[in-house]
């Protein structure tokens, strides 16, 4: 939060609250990969959101949906998550990480399909 420099209470508070959404929804995706690993990734991201995890990590991806575990593990690879038999499941920070390259990744496809349909 001090990184932003936000000079003004309103804008410090308005940024918390966007910051406590998505801290909520990544907390809660890592506890939900690890109790209940193999839930469709489909239900938690879009097509363009799982697809391009693998577009970022240079895969090919899935014809199927992947399970929510190994969807989890993808998006942490992205934010440095190493993925060895010792390190255990990826947490919220590796999380964040990987899913900011990822939706900077999405919004740049979906830009490119506006402006290639105008």
């Amino acid at each position: 939060m001090e990184a932003l420099q936000l000079g003004h209470i309103d804008k410090i508070e308005l940024a918390l609250a966007v910051y406590m959404v998505v801290a909520w929804r990544l907390a809660h995706l890592v506890r939900l990969g690890r109790t209940h690993p193999d839930l469709s990734a489909c239900e938690w991201f879009s097509e363009e959101e799982w697809k391009g995890a693998y577009l970022l990590a240079e895969k090919e991806p899935p014809s199927t949906p992947p399970n929510l575990r190994e969807m989890i593990r993808q998006i942490a690879m992205l934010g440095g998550f190493l993925g060895r038999k010792c390190d255990g499941e990826p947490g919220v920070k590796t999380l964040w990480l990987g899913f900011a390259r990822l939706r900077d990744f999405v919004r740049g496809v979906e830009f490119m399909r506006s402006v290639h349909d105008e």
